[in-house]
């Protein structure tokens, strides 16, 4: 047999025998290393110890203490999740299957019903028994037919072996149970200790809405039993702090598949949030100089045809309709053809630049049902829009006041944890950006001498920007650990070119203007599921859809005097609501506790007889008996702080 040269992570190199294993690697080198193995990379590919290496390749043996071991871990989780399945359901049929940072998962699909949430805890103490049986995990090679006949009444395992182009095809096995397509495992099953299925939930298989939708199980793994107390721990805050739950919970918005996916109605509550959020920031924009308007959300399909919204991002817009006499109306994905309007309805002159549009334009984009999540992803959104049509000397100074325009909100709401990216194109990328290297190096040269000047630290992203020009994003931490982006100001040369946009210069002929287009937070529907992730459902006074309940103790006798208290604090723009159901007292103080209220206040002779209240804030144990008239001007003092303790 011919010999073959393996090169280790040491730098040193070996001679073999052709297809060696790397557990017969391993124990060339060492005992103590056979033992510890695990799995192996091969030229940087995770395989399992049985692999034959059949030519000369870098190899790196894998233990317990190397990173890529918890993916070996998960990899077989995933092969004794199936075996479980297959020994509590025989005929269920297998999909695809991923280990991934973040965990595993399995997509299954049998006769009706689907396996349920309920179920994972059995499943998980069958793979308990398998483990404990501690039986090998036999690897071997089969032929493709032999292995399609093997599978031949799973449609889905059947149609992934036909893509193999492979004639021979290594595949695992336990017991009866046999399976195939999983990289690198443990050699023994018993080597899997720290383990949980986590929940199910439905998706396409393949990923596409025309397929059938199968039941897919998450799961995740461990080598050590801290780590995955941690992760568990994690996920129990994360699902503490999703915005779907909290949204139900106290009941703030709904989203319905039957009556439209991806369109959410606001409750009461919900919209409460939603108009202090657009009264806040509109205020804060015609502080800023900003003029809002209102705009239609049809517009004829020629506009985005001139604006390249067409050209780039059809897939995302819904399909035109047909008014008739060739006229087609557009839902629009964007706003910044209707400013365009708005500015090209009067003769512009320098004099009045920069002019500064701004709306909370509701926008519409065809998405996936499978990507729709709550609010974070809805076909129908309401964007905090805005457009600066500015000389070109004006734009370095436009840029720093929207900056300080965000970073002046980002204060209110006490986000702290974010960072500036600039997005450049990607110059080889020809179809997707709009083709002129001089407006591409101009105005990315403008935006980084801007963040330059201000000090400010930054990445630069290549590949990041819109097709008509550069700009800067302003990524933020959601409470969940992911980063989005919040805010965005977006510089354009291009659309008032297209759209022959002019104003009158001061010497007397026409300029052509630049477009600044900036959000600052974001939608109203993104912004919202962000707010309830950061303050799990508790938001602070101001933006509280309750901001004070009021208890009376028994309604015959302190119901009136909770009226007046309402009545007070409700012309001080205060929002109130007077508890006076048939229950028990501590019953209601729990349930304003739960509905995270920001003041409860509670009622009873000695409050009436004193003009007091007793009030209990939220998240604290104590009550406390306060003047009433002091404790109304504090929650106004709250609010007006945007309940900062301190600047």
């Amino acid at each position: 047999m011919a010999a073959i040269t393996l090169s280790f992570p040491d730098g040193s190199k070996r001679e073999f025998s052709e297809s060696v294993t790397p557990e017969a690697v391993a124990a060339g080198i060492s005992n103590s290393l056979k033992k510890s193995a695990v799995a192996a990379k091969v030229n940087g590919i995770l395989v399992d110890l049985k692999r034959p290496i059949v030519q000369d390749a870098k190899v790196e043996i894998i233990t317990k203490k190397n990173d890529e071991a918890v993916q070996v871990a998960r990899n077989t989780a995933i092969f004794l999740l199936g075996a479980a399945l297959k020994q509590k359901y025989p005929k269920i049929n297998f999909g695809e299957a991923q280990s991934n940072n973040d965990g595993f998962y399995l997509d299954t699909d049998k006769e009706a019903p689907q396996v349920s949430a309920a179920e994972l805890e059995d499943l998980q103490a069958i793979m308990g028994r398998l483990i404990k049986a501690n039986a090998p995990i036999e690897r071997k090679m089969m032929a493709k037919d032999d292995l399609l006949a093997h599978f031949e009444n799973d449609p889905y395992k059947s149609s992934l072996i036909k893509a193999v182009d492979s004639v021979q095809i290594p595949v695992y096995q336990l017991g009866d149970y046999m399976d195939w397509g999983i990289a690198a495992m443990f050699p023994k099953a018993s080597d899997l200790k720290h383990y949980h299925l986590l929940s199910v939930a439905g998706a396409y298989w393949q990923g596409k809405s025309s397929n059938p939708m199968l039941q897919r199980i998450y799961g995740t793994a461990f080598l050590q039993e801290a780590d995955l107390a941690a992760d568990l721990k994690r996920r129990a805050e994360i699902k503490e702090r999703d915005h779907r739950t909290i949204g139900r919970d106290l009941d703030l918005f709904f989203v319905d598949p039957k009556m439209g996916a991806g369109l959410a109605y606001w409750m009461p509550k919900g919209a409460t949030i939603r108009r202090t959020l657009e009264r806040y920031i509109i205020d804060k924009e015609v502080a800023a100089g900003y003029e809002h308007v209102y705009t239609p959300i049809l517009m004829n399909v020629n506009a985005y045809k001139t604006s390249g919204h067409w050209d780039h991002y059809r897939e995302d817009m819904f399909p035109p309709m047909d008014m008739g006499e060739g006229e087609m109306l557009e839902l629009r994905p964007m706003n910044c053809p209707s400013h365009i309007q708005i500015y090209k309805h009067h003769i512009r002159s320098y004099r009045e630049l920069p002019i500064r549009i701004a709306e909370l334009g509701m926008m519409h984009r065809y998405e996936k049902s499978g990507a729709l999540s709550g609010l974070q992803r809805v076909r129908e959104m309401t964007l905090n829009d805005g457009h600066t049509f500015v000389a070109l000397d004006q734009i370095q100074d436009e840029f720093k006041k929207v900056l300080q325009l965000m970073l002046d909100v980002y204060h209110d709401f006490n986000i702290n944890d974010y960072s500036f990216r600039l997005s450049y194109r990607d110059p080889a990328n020809t179809e997707k950006y709009f083709d002129d290297d001089e407006m591409w190096d101009r105005s990315q040269g403008m935006l980084k001498a801007a963040m330059d000047e201000l000090g400010l630290d930054y990445y630069e992203a290549e590949g990041e920007a819109a097709f008509y020009g550069p700009k800067l994003d302003v990524q933020t931490k959601t409470a969940l650990g992911n980063e989005e982006t919040l805010s965005t100001i977006q510089l354009d040369f291009m659309q008032p070119e297209r759209f022959e946009l002019t104003y009158v210069g001061e010497d007397g002929q026409e300029h052509r203007p630049v477009m600044i287009h900036r959000g600052i937070i974001s939608t109203m529907e993104r912004f919202i599921a962000y707010l309830i992730e950061m303050y799990k459902g508790a938001f602070p006074t101001w933006l509280a859809p309750v901001q004070v309940n009021i208890i009376p103790v028994k309604s015959e006798l302190h119901l009136d005097y909770a009226q007046k208290l309402q009545e007070q604090m409700r012309k001080l723009g205060l929002r109130v609501q007077i508890d006076n159901r048939n229950e028990k007292m501590n019953y209601k103080i729990r349930e304003s506790q739960t509905q995270k209220i920001s003041y409860t206040v509670v009622i009873g002779d000695q409050e009436i007889n004193n003009a007091t209240v007793s009030v209990r804030k939220y998240g604290e144990d104590q009550s406390n008996s306060e003047d009433s008239n002091m404790f109304i001007d504090s929650v106004v003092a709250d609010v007006n702080n945007y309940s900062r303790t301190s600047d």
